[in-house]
């Protein structure tokens, strides 16, 4: 007889509020907890059943931690990808599975695989050296991303021209053409190890300029019905080309033309489904681990109209976190408060995220533009 969801204990690479809001729901299953994080006070350190402060990149500390777990999840994408094949060879169960990391982890790796498999995306270079990115055959402007690490809107540059390559990134990169968009979007695609599949409704996302993080977030879009479902079928045809466990979330461009491009992808629970929470049937965290658990999936359908918004520590703030105002926004009807746990600010660090939730779309909007502006993270 197949052990019970209960019976399986859960290794998660990484303790931070993703980890944090996948315990929350595990809690539920009476799933058992095991967290590896390099943070001694990381968000999840007092709601895992296990906490382990170490490295998540580190072969012999990984591989240690793993062996304790019986599925092993990941929720950042910087760990140690030899550690989770030897235990995929010892018979754990990774998921995503280290060959879908290891794809991820390198931007280059994971355009060529876009191209590969006829993924529409921008037209892009791999470049080794700043000789390479004068020699290119880009027109200025161009995006320039470094190939691995980059990650919250760092490693990310735009070269407007010559003069900009003195303070390019001098490591492998990739060079993409600049798109001309219209917005911003992401769908979360989940996929069990039977190879069902079910797709979140298309978000649309606004960014903040100076950290280049999603800041605002609308669920569901309202662009055409034709448009969203092209955009849910691209995040199918990535998660079966990757033959995938687990959830995907995929970011794209719409651009000024009407097509689709994607941007990038990532193999785990992401800020672009953090509204699931209150906003559809069954959240994103929820999916991940019915995926991981190789369980039916759930009811991905929105409930209502909900707007997520980031709450980043406040420019010129660092020190112990207070946040001013959270009574005044605890007064509006349908906001939901997420804290990550995290005792210091800094600049643009992402703090927790506010849902706000209506059957009206504008209202939905209006109060999440005042909670934008009302509630700050200061020291």
């Amino acid at each position: 007889m197949a052990k019970q969801i209960s019976e399986l204990k859960l290794g998660i690479l990484g303790g931070g509020q993703l980890g944090r809001m996948l315990i929350q729901q595990a809690i539920n299953y009476n799933v058992t907890s095991l967290v590896l994080d390099p943070d001694p006070d990381a968000p999840c350190k007092h709601i895992a059943n296990y906490f382990e402060n170490g490295s998540i990149t580190d072969f012999d500390t990984v591989y240690k931690f793993g062996k304790k777990a019986d599925i092993i999840t990941i929720e950042i994408e910087k760990v140690n990808i030899d550690a989770l094949e030897q235990l995929e060879k010892e018979g754990k169960q990774v998921f995503p599975q280290s060959r879908v990391i290891r794809l991820i982890q390198d931007k280059g790796v994971q355009k060529q695989f876009f191209k590969e498999n006829d993924i529409p995306t921008s037209p892009f270079q791999i470049v080794n050296t700043k000789d390479d990115m004068v020699n290119s055959h880009f027109h200025f402007p161009y995006i320039l991303k470094l190939r691995k690490d980059g990650y919250d809107g760092k490693g990310v540059m735009k070269i407007n021209s010559a003069a900009d390559l003195d303070k390019a990134f001098n490591a492998p990169c990739i060079i993409e053409k600049l798109v001309d968009f219209e917005k911003e979007v992401a769908v979360i695609v989940a996929r069990n190890s039977n190879g069902d599949m079910k797709t979140f409704p298309m978000v649309e996302m606004e960014f903040n300029p100076e950290a280049n993080l999603v800041e605002f977030l609308i669920s569901p879009s309202t662009f055409a019905e034709s448009l969203q479902q092209k955009a849910e079928n691209i995040a199918k045809n990535i998660a079966s080309a990757m033959n995938i466990t687990g959830i995907l979330a995929v970011e794209m461009f719409i651009c000024k033309d009407g097509e689709l491009l994607v941007n990038e992808v990532a193999p785990r629970p992401h800020n672009s489904g953090h509204q699931t929470i209150e906003g559809n049937y069954v959240s994103q965290f929820e999916q991940h681990l019915r995926s991981i658990y190789n369980l039916p999936l759930g009811d991905t359908t929105s409930i209502t109209n909900a707007i997520m918004i980031n709450l980043l520590g406040e420019k010129g703030s660092e020190g112990v976190a207070k946040y001013e105002n959270l009574e005044k926004i605890l007064a509006i009807d349908g906001v939901f408060v997420h804290l990550y746990g995290k005792k210091y600010t800094k600049p643009f660090r992402k703090m927790g995220h506010v849902t706000i939730v209506d059957i009206d779309r504008e209202k939905a909007i209006e109060k999440a533009r005042y909670v934008q502006k009302t509630l700050k993270v200061i020291a």
